[in-house]
């Protein structure tokens, strides 16, 4: 019988950290949320050595300070969970930023593994580290690995296993804070005795620490306590006394003296085999991050990523619709003609379900180019280039990640705000992350650009959404700054990675975890959504046998549709199909092409012809380039889906903000896409009465 070994993997964002998980569990994982909050939790299983493997994959951390939900997680999962080892995954060219996180797994007391991380990356910019050496000085075992070549895996986990089984010395060196500080920690400590039940939780020590630094969840917790009010008393005294020592708080004295424990570490074990003046990474940003031409190159990149996505997905996309148009009259044949069964599952589910999976290959391939510009270290230098214009217009500098994560899904960016310290900066990115152009509306977007633009103009018209979206964010964001979250905002430090060549694995693994959200919720979300446009479309039921455009229009969708569609008409979408569209997008913007392709049904034909075709009463055509772009307008600013509103409820912990969204979006949209229509139809009659 195999024996079970639980390890949690903890590491600083970009040092290789889930590619190292990747490496140790293959496929073998399931994502879902901790317990009681919406962070992602990955958790990964493999066999070695005689031994099952649960490991779990932490968020990415710079300390374990709980500053932000992230870190609060970390640290609680480490301190509740307890983990049999901690695998901390350190940059080694970063060596002594990483350390840093080390030193804070240190005081913990966990069993921890130190994997010396891009190993190559370090010797390339000249630096010789003795990691035997390093880890005598910790008093951790260190082991060096290249993760994007897979080495160092076996040994990595071969320390693992004889940490755990006690085959190998472990004796982390503590810190020490300096006279003053440390009689401070060993007065709390004396009365943290009295606590008995919280000390077999929490080491002593790392408490005193914690009580020091201010750590507000620490201090809820030791209040809670029989003894919280005079080991907290203890704790302000020794802090009052340590700030008139030192003319600061504790809580910036122990993060130096926690680096200088670092440097000197370093300093023995770091030499340099040459000096490297220009590393590749510092002469590519020499152009990337240049003043003048910086930001071009980067819109440029986008442009041509909107163009190849386009492109590169629409054999794939016609070569499934045409499946499911092949299919939809398969299925037909064995039904009888107007039965209720086969209008279900060639209309509904078909006709559904089947319009929203035509757009597979542009979801993924849109994940595979963000997981490219991710893995390769330069979206990191696109939040550095847009921090200057996100502090003019009133946005922390942290906030272009969430936006920039918003194009994959508004609900995981708006929980990325958790790195945004200030509340005002933060809410004013919840607020406006809805107006980025997440995967979900993509396939409206590429329906209708494909319908109504030539191939040549619609990776342009494609680009032109997200760029419109992105200067909407930038508009509304000055506005509330200046109008209702006034005050500067804070710039920021922001890390900058080496440059690295993706791995195809590692792309394509980030593709297929992003991308499988869009599957499920085809199979979940869309299908149920399809299920009722179908059942509101064809009930009740009409005595009209065979007339489907009367149950159409005299159905419980039809009703509704024409009693809404006045409020869009002045927009150029007067159909009331596209009304009935615009409330299931509000359910997930997917159901929108999911909703048309229920509606118009696509046994015959594909839901693109139909569109195309579609007449009013009076034969005038529905739908025209302009009225299609002023639909896609309102798509992309309208009301998002009921899960943001849902995480931006959770996230403000108010209704008001939730309520807020839903209606200055709507109200935003209506009125852009009106300013749109009116203006260029007014042009394009101008234009027809000049004779041109």
């Amino acid at each position: 019988m195999s024996k079970k070994l639980k390890i949690a993997i903890a590491g600083n964002p970009n040092s290789g950290k889930t590619t190292i998980f990747n490496n140790l569990t293959g496929a073998r994982q399931h994502v879902g949320n901790y317990p009681g909050v919406t962070v992602e939790k990955i958790e990964g299983y493999s066999k070695y050595a005689g031994y099952h493997l649960t490991i779990v994959d932490l968020p990415g951390i710079y300390s374990l300070t709980a500053h932000s939900l992230d870190e609060l997680v970390a640290r609680n999962y480490i301190l509740d969970e307890k983990p049999d080892v901690v695998i901390d995954i350190v940059d080694t060219s970063n060596l002594e930023r990483n350390l840093y996180l080390s030193t804070q797994l240190m005081e913990l007391g966990v069993k921890m593994v130190i994997a010396l991380n891009m190993w190559d990356i370090a010797k390339n910019l000249g630096l010789e580290i003795d990691h035997e050496r390093l880890s005598q000085l910790l008093g951790v075992p260190c082991v060096p690995t290249i993760a994007t070549k897979k080495e160092g895996m076996d040994e990595l986990l071969q320390k693992v296993i004889a940490l755990h089984e006690g085959k190998i010395f472990y004796h982390p060196t503590p810190i020490n804070y300096g006279r003053e500080i440390e009689e401070g920690i060993s007065k709390i400590e004396e009365i943290l005795k009295l606590e008995e039940p919280l000390l077999k939780r929490y080491p002593s020590r790392w408490l005193a620490v914690k009580l020091l630094e201010k750590d507000e969840d620490i201090y809820e917790k030791v209040k809670k306590t029989s003894s919280g009010e005079r080991i907290l008393q203890t704790a302000e005294k020794s802090i009052e006394h340590l700030k008139g020592i030192f003319g600061e708080e504790p809580e910036a004295v122990i993060p130096d003296k926690r680096y200088g424990f670092i440097s000197g570490a370093c300093s023995t074990v770091i030499t340099r085999s040459y000096e490297l003046r220009h590393t590749l990474s510092d002469k590519i940003d020499r152009i990337f991050l240049n003043r003048v031409l910086g930001l071009p190159i980067f819109f440029f990149l986008m442009w041509i990523m909107f163009k190849a996505i386009f492109r590169l997905s629409e054999p794939f996309t016609q070569g499934i619709e045409n499946l499911m148009t092949w299919i939809g009259k398969l299925v037909g044949s064995f039904f009888p003609e107007g039965s209720i069964i086969k209008s279900l599952i060639v209309d509904g589910i078909i006709g559904g379900v089947g319009s929203v999976l035509t757009f597979v290959p542009v979801i993924f391939l849109l994940f595979f180019f963000i997981a490219i510009l991710e893995d390769s270290g330069y979206l990191a230098r696109a939040a550095f280039l847009m921090d200057r214009i996100m502090n003019r217009i009133g946005l922390h500098g942290r906030s272009f990640i969430p936006l920039l994560l918003g194009f994959g899904c508004n609900v995981p960016a708006i929980m990325a705000t958790r790195v945004i310290d200030d509340r005002k900066s933060r809410l004013i990115t919840i607020l406006v992350n809805p107006f980025m152009s997440c995967g979900a509306r993509l396939p409206v977007y590429t329906l209708f650009v494909g319908t109504f633009f030539s191939p040549r103009q619609a990776g342009n018209i494609l680009f032109s959404l997200y760029l419109l979206g992105i200067l909407v964010a930038m508009g509304m964001s000055y506005l509330f700054r200046r109008l209702m979250f006034k005050g500067e905002s804070a710039p920021f430090v922001m890390e900058l990675p080496p440059y690295r060549l993706p791995t195809l694995k590692g792309v394509l693994i980030h593709m297929w975890e992003r991308g499988v959200v869009y599957l499920k919720k085809a199979g979940t979300i869309i299908f149920a959504g399809c299920m009722l446009i179908w059942f509101l479309s064809h009930f009740p039921p009409m005595p009209e046998e065979g007339n489907s455009k009367i149950q159409l229009e005299k159905s419980y969708a039809g009703k509704i549709g024409k009693f809404i569609t006045p409020v869009f008409k002045p927009l150029g979408f007067g159909e009331w199909k596209t009304s009935i569209a615009l409330i299931a997008g509000f359910i997930a913007k997917e159901l929108v092409v999911g909703t048309l392709g229920t509606l118009y049904g696509k046994e015959e034909t594909s839901l693109r012809e139909m569109l195309k075709n579609d007449v009013y009463p009076d034969g005038s055509k529905v739908w025209s380039p302009l009225s299609s772009y002023s639909f896609l307008i309102f798509i992309l600013l309208y009301i998002p889906c009921i899960a943001t509103i849902a995480v931006i409820y959770r996230e403000t912990q108010s209704l008001t903000w939730p309520l807020f969204t839903a209606f200055y979006t709507t109200a935003l949209a209506w009125i852009t896409s009106f300013l749109f229509y009116q203006t260029g139809k007014f042009l394009l009659s101008f234009i027809d009465n000049l004779g041109f």
